[in-house]
């Protein structure tokens, strides 16, 4: 696969519901195409969904900023030329990172490459990225999962970094 550009962010973000209406992110972790590697945990006080409170709280663990400060960290990390976002699914992670920083003021270009939609082109189906059978795809690729947090936002920015440099090669 040939790319466009190699100016790449690839980003996940954990959010406290899956409707975007109630839901605050709450946290995102960010990984360059060389390697540096951004991860934040937001401040958030508000509701959050049974999923989230068993899946995801269990591994936030590093201090709090402010979503301000957050944003200015991002964009910091970003910088320019603003890079092209890479998301497993980029349709909640879009969503949850414009309603951070505002449509019109996203540290990244306002279209994403959506992984999901290259693993299902080349006849992998999207949801054995995920947990479904046992990891079989990451195992057939060569992917330890063992050090893999799953729902650690940086740590699935890590893998979905390290699964799209095996697509490409």
């Amino acid at each position: 696969m040939k790319l466009y550009s190699d100016n790449l962010v690839f980003f996940d973000t954990e959010f406290s519901d899956l409707d975007p209406y109630k839901g605050e992110i709450l946290s995102i972790g960010m990984v360059k195409m060389n390697g540096d590697e951004l991860y934040l945990e937001l401040e958030y006080e508000g509701e959050l969904s049974d999923w989230v409170k068993e899946r995801v709280i269990p591994v936030l663990s590093e201090e709090k900023v402010s979503r301000d400060e957050a944003c200015k960290k991002v964009r910091a990390f970003c910088a320019e030329p603003k890079p092209i976002p890479v998301a497993l699914v980029p349709q909640y992670d879009m969503v949850y990172l414009s309603k951070l920083f505002g449509w019109e003021n996203l540290p990244v270009h306002w279209y994403a490459v959506d992984f999901a939609s290259i693993l299902f082109a080349n006849g992998v189906d999207p949801e054995d990225y995920l947990e479904r059978n046992d990891h079989q795809l990451m195992k057939e690729l060569g992917i330890d999962m063992s050090r893999v947090r799953v729902h650690k936002a940086i740590d699935d920015a890590r893998l979905l970094r390290e699964v799209f440099l095996k697509f490409c090669a």
